[in-house]
């Protein structure tokens, strides 16, 4: 009978649930991206050819060091990468945001019947299981 009265607040709670842990994920997301960039730039701090060096490929401007071979990756390779960087933000959106009991029992008509069913259990207890209005014929 409470699971009925109360379908509206836990379909609520649920979903701030799933929004407050995608919030949370996406926040450790930019914590990890802020540690990297601060990262960068006292790399960029400590060494001044550093950025001549990171600048082409943060670019995607072609390198001009004669003596050096930069290797490239093939679009084989890139499309692999995204795949599985993909297949890895899609695992955890995989979770429900709402619990499919509590989608089935939040449809108005199960709803109802949940509440006859919980009030009829209810009276069924007390007339069964209720004090007992007999009185004691022996006299005490």
């Amino acid at each position: 009978m409470s699971g009925s009265v109360l379908c509206d607040v836990l379909l609520k709670f649920y979903r701030s649930k799933h929004l407050l842990s995608e919030q949370q994920q996406r926040t450790e997301d930019f914590k990890s991206l802020i540690a990297d960039y601060d990262a960068l730039l006292a790399d960029i701090e400590k060494d001044p050819n550093f950025a001549k060096r990171v600048a082409p490929a943060t670019l995607g401007a072609e390198p001009n060091d004669e003596g050096t071979i930069y290797p490239r990756a093939t679009v084989q390779q890139l499309q692999a990468t995204r795949k599985i960087l993909m297949e890895e933000s899609n695992r955890n959106s995989d979770e429900p945001a709402v619990p499919q009991w509590l989608t089935r029992c939040s449809t108005p008509r199960r709803r109802i019947v949940l509440f006859v069913a919980g009030a009829v259990l209810i009276l069924i207890s007390f007339v069964c299981f209720g004090p007992s209005s007999q009185k004691n014929l022996t006299g005490r």
